[in-house]
């Protein structure tokens, strides 16, 4: 795992870290996130669109894209 990263998404911030940073590179399609202690997984669909894998929506699907775009940034994906 790495340095917590902030995120502000409506008003609110958000501090995350990514727990597979090593194995990101342009290709990656999967992202594995602790988010306020939680695991998240994130993958990308066919659309290019951030979304959590297997169709659960614990987490707003916006703060989902905002977190996918925050790690592509950051990492140059």
């Amino acid at each position: 795992m790495g340095m917590p990263l902030r995120i502000t998404f409506n008003d609110k911030d958000y501090v995350y870290q990514i727990n597979n940073s090593r194995l990101i590179n342009k290709n990656t399609t999967e992202l594995e996130l602790l988010l306020n202690g939680e695991t998240l997984h994130l993958i990308k669909d066919s659309n290019q669109v951030w979304i959590q894998k297997d169709g659960v929506n614990l987490v707003d699907p916006d703060l989902i894209q905002a977190l996918g775009r925050s790690v592509s940034l950051r990492l140059r994906m």
